[in-house]
């Protein structure tokens, strides 16, 4: 059931603000936040305006079917296009439904990835760079911009562990759901009897916070600064350039060494940090919250197993709403990731329209 009151009050809002922004100074130095809300608005404006047309025009070729002064043939052509026009209303009205949910606040921010393996040694950390290159190109598809941050090799290839940047806008909207373990089942190259193994990696993604959105005080912190060290636990650098910083009153710790500068390698740890608290404090809401997000797609949680990529029968799995895609070799190129992550953001927009539904 579409909220009227609610439709009416965006409508005059849109309105009033399409008058500001004709005057530019009448906001005086709000421009930018006016402007934002008046293009927040305009697809729920324009759906609105077209449920309203199609409901006018409902309602008028009712009453000329009805109208006993018409002859047959034009009631019987409006009794046709009345049918077309209410076999529409419910799509419509399903897309403004979804256009109204309440939005996640971070689905336009950029995001820290983290990726690492898990169970099955150095098959687990080739599988881990695999969807390191997923990632990759599927940003580069989508002209995110993909910064590593930290990096640990794998023994034989692949990565123990990568944190990246990838901004761009609307980024967190899109990798959220990938949070969790990823389990592969394949033949490992370096396996001679031909026998399929199961390995994991999980992934993380968080969103990146502005640094108004975490206020992280000098006296909370304790930074520690070391030798950097390599494989093997040689130094790879003669100055104490690595650096590791513990938030104290949420205990996380985030270490960074991978520049040769310690001030780059704090700044970088310092990202990252921003962007556990922001996470720890969305968590902390979520948990408040948590009655309202039954319906949704996982919760987030890297220790829950979403995904199995069976690289034998070519196929992938998400277990969280049972979908299966024989494409395995396109979705490993990043081309094939948009089926499965457009399939998560639909059902979890259904969910949550029919817990808003019924006032769960």
């Amino acid at each position: 059931m579409i909220p009227i009151e609610k439709i009416t009050n965006i409508l005059d809002r849109y309105d009033e603000l399409q008058a500001h922004l004709a005057d530019p100074e009448s906001i005086g130095g709000d421009f930018a936040s006016v402007s934002k809300e008046f293009s927040d608005l305009e697809p729920v404006v324009t759906k609105a305006r077209e449920l309203q047309e199609l409901e006018a025009e409902i309602k008028s070729l009712k009453e000329l079917a009805a109208d006993p002064d018409s002859d047959d043939e034009m009631r019987a052509m409006a009794d046709e296009e009345l049918q077309e026009a209410i076999e529409r209303l419910p799509k419509l009205e399903k897309d403004l439904s979804f256009l109204l949910l309440p939005k996640d606040s971070a689905d336009e921010r950029s995001a820290i990835l983290e990726i690492r393996a898990g169970t099955g040694g150095d098959e687990a950390a080739l599988f881990a760079g695999d969807l390191l290159r997923m990632y990759q190109r599927y940003a580069e598809m989508h002209g995110w911009k993909m910064e590593t941050l930290s990096m640990s090799a794998g023994d034989v290839g692949g990565v123990k562990e990568v944190i990246a940047n990838v901004s761009g806008k609307g980024v967190f909207a899109r990798l959220k759901f990938e949070s969790g373990v990823h389990r592969v089942q394949r033949v490992p190259a370096t396996e001679s009897s031909g026998r399929i193994h199961t390995s994991a990696a999980t992934v993380a993604v968080l969103p990146e916070p502005e640094e108004v959105d975490v206020h992280i005080e000098d006296k909370d912190l304790r930074v520690d600064v070391f030798r950097a060290s390599g494989p093997g636990g040689q130094s790879v650098n003669t100055t104490d350039s690595a650096v590791r910083i513990t938030h104290l009153p949420t205990g996380i710790v985030v270490q960074q060494q991978d520049e040769k500068s310690q001030h780059k390698n704090k700044a970088k740890a310092m990202t990252v940090l921003r962007a556990r608290i922001y996470e720890h404090e969305r968590a902390i809401i979520d948990a408040e919250r948590a009655a309202d997000r039954k319906g949704q797609i996982g919760s987030g949680d890297r220790s829950e197993r979403i995904r199995t990529y069976n690289y034998p029968q070519g196929r992938v799995t998400d277990h969280r709403i049972n979908l299966t895609l024989h494409k395995l070799d396109q979705i490993m190129e990043g081309a094939g990731l948009d089926d499965i992550i457009t399939s998560l953001i639909n059902e979890d927009q259904a969910a949550r329209l029919s817990a808003m539904e019924q006032g769960g």
